[in-house]
C-alpha cells in the first residue's frame, strides 16, 4: 500500500510540473526595426514576413522603420522573420541582408546602409 501511495504522489508531481511550463502566446506582438524607403519596400518586407509560418499580421512603416507583427510564438520567432526579411534585401537591427540581395533591390529601395 505504501508503494502505491508513493507512486501516486510521483505521478501527481510529474503532472503538476508539466503544467507549470511556460506557454507561448498565439497572438504575441513583436516589433522589428527594418531598413527601407518606399511603398515597394513596404510590400516586399510585409510579403517576406508573411512568408514565415506563424505570422498573422505584418505592417511596416517607413516613418519609424518598424515592422509591427502579430505572431504565433508556437510556430515562429523574431529571428526567423528577420532572416526572411534580410533574404529579401532589407537589413534588420540584428541581421544584415547579403550584398547581393541588397543590390537586387530597385534603385529607390536601396536605403543608406550602415557599415
Amino acid at each position: 500500500m505504501k508503494k502505491y501511495v508513493v507512486l501516486m504522489l510521483a505521478v501527481l508531481g510529474v503532472a503538476f510540473t508539466s503544467q507549470a511550463q511556460e506557454k507561448k502566446s498565439k497572438n504575441a506582438k513583436v516589433d522589428i526595426e527594418v531598413k527601407g524607403n518606399c511603398d515597394m519596400c513596404k510590400k516586399r518586407i510585409e510579403k517576406a514576413a508573411f512568408g514565415v509560418k506563424g505570422v498573422k499580421s505584418a505592417d511596416w512603416h517607413s516613418d519609424d522603420q518598424m515592422l509591427h507583427l502579430i505572431i504565433d510564438e508556437n510556430k515562429t520567432n523574431s529571428k526567423q522573420i528577420e532572416e526572411a526579411v534580410a533574404k529579401a534585401g532589407h537589413d534588420t537591427k540584428n541581421i544584415k541582408a547579403t550584398k547581393e540581395s541588397y543590390e537586387n533591390l530597385h534603385g529607390c529601395c536601396q536605403y543608406d546602409r550602415e557599415s
